[in-house]
């Protein structure tokens, strides 16, 4: 795809619930490849944050923080049949505006499923009841309620979004070069069915961000590539992981969930205090938190092969995340004072240096070890293809240019997932802002550097057992 390639537009106006990091970010590329009079682009947030590049753009900004009791009041005087919602907000549920726009025929996409305020830290309800597992379960209800209707798509940003394409994407290059085989699987069977073939056990949304700021953390401050508020809300949320069939050890603080697909298990701690090994080709094995994503749900649900109410294959699918340097050392002063959010927080953005966010999927357990694909985007990179972003930004931004093309495409799908549309389509758009997108193979495994020290419960004839990547 051509960097500045036209799509067509929705055919009413395009309006931005929340306008931080990734609003920004994806803005500039709304205005390139839309032909869309500036009058009919609306951006409707909870505070001041990017009024300046809006008006910059002349774009239309309108403060106005949306709540249980009035978001349908001020909506109503907004939107009408033919708009497309962006809704990159955070403290906004996205069920109560999916049901809203699916009344009113307006096109909706966002990057997570988003409760309203204290939605993911209730102590009033189970961690289940407040897992992204809960959530989508929820979704998954809504749309058995409303049926077919006008596209809503659930959680297409980079990851969630783009990371269930590049599954796809990764499997139909081992199976070529490992088996030989090129037909591309049609049915959700098929790409189980291919992923088991290839003997797939671990769906490692692997990501290491290098990005380097001046200046850099200062004590009693938060920093981050993309929205803090969002970060610390799901670092706090349950750790979560899709549950493949080949694990012989379960957590000993795992849980169940008492409803649902039963793709999943939560452990009885959050993803800021749990951490896992990884691997990029960035910088090769890393130690990163096991922060819930719903992608780590949606693909081990996608992949699932039954037997009756039996799986017999699915594969572990979790989410690896070391953020920038400073972040890391953000999180532990988060984490330290119990979670109580430092009085500084800053938002990395032209004052990174340099740096590279490499961000993929590691399929591991074939015949040649694992598999990474993804991105590798560096800062330079980011700003050479579009203005107001960083590396990170700019990946989730490309993620939803792919999803709101599809979503335009393919208007009257009702609520779907990133694993239930075109994986082909979707990296078509995205992939010109990615930098450079790659798959590289390693022998890399777990175990590697083990047990020179002092002794660790591993698995030694299996590396691939979850077991053996949890290390707190």
């Amino acid at each position: 795809m051509d960097r500045y390639e036209k799509f067509a537009a929705p055919a009413g106006k395009f309006i931005l619930i929340g306008f931080g990091s990734v609003g920004q970010g994806f803005l500039p590329l709304l205005l390139r490849h839309f032909d869309l009079p500036r009058e009919r682009i609306l951006i409707i947030t909870g505070d001041d944050t990017g009024r300046a590049q809006a008006e910059k753009e002349q774009i239309s900004f309108k403060v106005c923080p949306l709540t249980p009791g009035n978001y349908r009041e001020i909506l109503n005087s907004i939107v009408e049949r033919g708009d497309f919602l962006l809704n990159l907000s955070v403290n906004v549920s996205s069920l109560a505006l999916i049901e809203y726009c699916h009344e009113r025929e307006i096109l909706y996409l966002d990057a997570c499923i988003e409760p309203w305020p204290g939605g993911y830290t209730n102590i009033h309800i189970s961690p289940s009841e407040r897992s992204n597992y809960g959530f989508r379960e929820q979704a998954l209800a809504l749309r058995q309620k409303l049926g077919g209707g006008t596209t809503a798509v659930l959680c297409h940003g980079a990851n969630p979004g783009l990371i269930s394409h590049w599954v796809k994407r990764a499997l139909l290059n081992i199976a070529h070069d490992i088996e030989g085989i090129t037909t591309v699987p049609r049915t959700q069977d098929e790409w189980g069915q291919l992923a088991q073939k290839l003997d797939i056990k671990i769906m490692q949304c692997a990501e290491r961000d290098t990005q380097i700021a001046r200046p850099f953390k200062h004590i009693n401050e938060f920093v981050n590539t993309w929205s803090i508020d969002g970060f610390i809300g799901e670092g706090q949320q349950p750790a979560e992981l899709g549950w493949g069939s080949h694990e012989k050890y379960e957590p000993a603080d795992a849980r169940h969930h008492r409803l649902g697909c039963d793709a999943a298990i939560y452990l009885q701690r959050p993803g800021m205090r749990t951490q896992v090994l990884g691997w990029t080709p960035l910088t090769g094995t890393y130690q990163g938190f096991l922060i819930t994503h719903s992608e780590s749900i949606s693909i081990a649900n996608y992949f699932t092969l039954k037997n009756g109410n039996d799986a017999h294959y699915r594969p572990t699918v979790y989410y690896a995340y070391h953020p920038t340097d400073a972040t890391m050392l953000s999180i532990n002063e988060f984490s330290g004072s119990n979670f109580r959010l430092q009085n500084n927080v800053r938002l990395l953005m032209h004052d990174i240096e340099q740096g590279t966010d490499a961000l993929g999927v590691a399929l591991m357990g074939h015949t040649r070890g694992i598999y990474w694909y993804g991105s590798m985007l560096s800062i330079e990179q980011a700003r050479d293809l579009a203005p107001y972003n960083n590396a990170t930004s700019l990946q989730v931004a490309a993620g939803i240019l792919g999803g709101t093309v599809w979503a335009i495409e393919n208007p009257a799908s009702g609520i779907v997932e990133p694993d239930e549309m075109s994986f082909e389509r979707v990296l078509q758009v995205a992939t010109p802002y990615l930098g450079e997108v790659t798959g590289r193979y390693s022998d890399w495994t777990p175990l590697q550097g083990r047990q020179a020290l002092f002794e660790e419960d591993l698995d030694t004839s299996d590396p691939w057992q979850f077991k053996n990547f949890r290390i707190s």
